[in-house]
């Protein structure tokens, strides 16, 4: 149920400002860790980031995908969770529009289904990297902060491997690769955001919105609390 009772509470509002920071922290990382060649550098910084901002800002959700699935298990508000939305999609538009303005290229900064793949497989991909993400997100919730922080990095990082990797270059020779535009750091299935705020941010500051739907449209109903 509403609670508008929550506006007026010091709590509240600061849990939205750790959202807000949390996932432009994040997306600010991993959108700069992704100028780099490979697929490796940005899935570890998107592990290291995870894991350093749930040790150090009380686990916020930093991940929309997460907040709606506290939303369908009820462990969370309507009202506080759909602020957090709003903080989450805010920072990371902020984040994304930094990068931009720092990176050259705006094809790396947008995930993508690969050429290789098709948006059924992503959607599969995301479905998969999304739920043991949540898994891990909530086998973590009464744990320790160190340890929380590196079961959610550990899980985002192998997620990122998993389905970032560059496409193959078919046998082509080097001189039509050397002329040719650099892959994108895509893989057969999708980008491997699990974060449709990583994905949201990118898409509204380059306007490039291919296959966007892939990063909203799996489901993100975790399993049920055994307690």
């Amino acid at each position: 149920a509403l609670c508008p009772q929550e506006l007026r509470s010091g709590c509240f509002w600061r849990g939205l400002l750790a959202e807000a920071a949390a996932t432009l922290i994040f997306v600010g990382v991993v959108l700069g860790a992704s100028a780099a060649p490979g697929p490796l550098a940005p899935a570890l910084a998107g592990g290291l980031v995870t894991g350093a901002l749930a040790s150090t800002l009380g686990a916020p959700q930093a991940n929309p995908a997460l907040t709606l699935a506290l939303l369908c298990t009820r462990k969370l508000g309507a009202l506080h969770g759909a602020a957090a939305l709003l903080a989450q999609c805010a920072g990371a538009v902020l984040a994304s529009a930094a990068a931009r303005m720092a990176l050259p290229d705006d094809a790396g900064l947008v995930t993508r289904v690969s050429v290789p793949g098709t948006a059924g497989q992503a959607l599969a991909w995301e479905t998969f990297a999304t739920f043991q993400l949540a898994l891990a997100a909530f086998a973590t919730t009464d744990r320790a902060a160190p340890q929380a922080g590196l079961a959610l990095g550990s899980a985002v990082a192998a997620g990122a491997l998993a389905a970032v990797r560059n496409p193959p270059t078919l046998g082509l020779p080097a001189p039509i690769l050397a002329g040719s535009e650099p892959p994108l750091p895509q893989g057969p299935f999708s980008g491997g955001s699990m974060n449709p705020a990583r994905s949201l941010g990118p898409a509204i500051v380059t306007g490039i919105w291919d296959d966007h739907w892939v990063s909203w449209g799996h489901p993100r109903v975790p399993p049920r609390d055994p307690s």
